[in-house]
């Protein structure tokens, strides 16, 4: 009896997983580039908390005053912080949901409970990984420090607060990551399974001209209901990370204004994770078909 793979069954299982973190890098640069002015203006509207008037400054104002101040440019700051952690952590959740989903359901549907199970493990491996690039992109797009460069971040933060600084954040982090993917991969996935497959039987919805719109709008839906309920944990990692020492506790009552204020930056996070979700996941399913991958 054979008790462990051999290698040349293990050789297939490594391509397909590499190729899922290629497809998933590809669908993060297309995504971070485009929606980066979002994350930024959230960032800065969740650290105005406790400023005079900030319960009075919105969206508009936020974007108004990085264009005034910074130019149109300065939109887009973070961008090497945002790439140096969206194209390998998507790769990294992407080839991570591919190879578990491979492993455990065979590539099958998945049920409700399994679909948020599989989408939450995947997202927890690629968040802690990622963990220090979050942190300094966070303190980029704050405007509170300036870093030069995403390697001078990392070095000014161990020398000036210690390792430990690079992982701040780490419980609110999960406990907005996990759930995000888990609720939005069982929307995703059970709204994709409600879709027709074609004119026949043998016609596929990823490889017909109706798949990538189709994707997209499933991803809409289910990322619109999985930001609102993960906003809160968000906001409060944001400001874990921007604060240097602040706690969890502490950041949750530096936040606390009512519920409002674990609700600041609702609309340009929920319009920058469902789009760049949606879009992720539809660059990813496409790329994953045109390699010969069932996703």
């Amino acid at each position: 009896m054979e008790l462990t793979s051999s290698p040349s069954r293990r050789a297939p299982q490594v391509q397909s997983a590499l190729k899922a973190f290629l497809c998933g890098s590809l669908s993060g640069t297309c995504s971070t580039l485009l929606f980066q002015p979002l994350d930024l203006i959230k960032t800065r509207l969740q650290t105005l908390q406790g400023t005079v008037h900030s319960a009075r400054v919105g969206m508009v104002s936020v974007f108004l005053t990085v264009v005034r101040t910074e130019k149109l440019v300065g939109l887009w700051k973070g961008m090497s912080p945002s790439f140096a952690r969206t194209i390998p952590g998507l790769g990294l959740y992407f080839s991570t949901y591919y190879s578990l989903k491979q492993h455990f359901f065979q590539g099958r549907g998945l049920g409700p409970l399994e679909a948020v199970a599989l989408g939450a493990g995947a997202r927890s491996v690629a968040g802690v990984l990622m963990l220090p690039v979050t942190v300094i992109k966070t303190r980029f797009e704050s405007g509170r420090y300036n870093y030069s460069s995403v390697v001078g971040a990392l070095r000014s933060m161990c020398q000036t607060e210690g390792p430990r600084a690079l992982f701040s954040g780490l419980v609110p982090t999960l406990l907005r990551d996990a759930p995000f993917s888990g609720i939005y991969v069982m929307f995703y996935t059970q709204t994709k399974a409600c879709l027709p497959t074609g004119t026949s039987n043998t016609t596929k919805l990823g490889s017909s001209s109706y798949g990538p719109p189709a994707h997209f709008l499933c991803g809409i839906g289910a990322g619109v209901l999985a930001s609102l309920i993960t906003q809160p944990a968000d906001v409060v990692k944001t400001n874990v990370q921007v604060g240097s020492g602040l706690s969890t506790a502490a950041a949750v009552r530096q936040v606390y204004s009512g519920v409002r204020g674990f609700f600041r930056g609702a609309v340009p996070r929920c319009l920058r994770r469902t789009m760049m979700a949606a879009m992720a996941w539809t660059v990813y399913e496409t790329m994953m078909t045109r390699v010969g991958l069932k996703s």
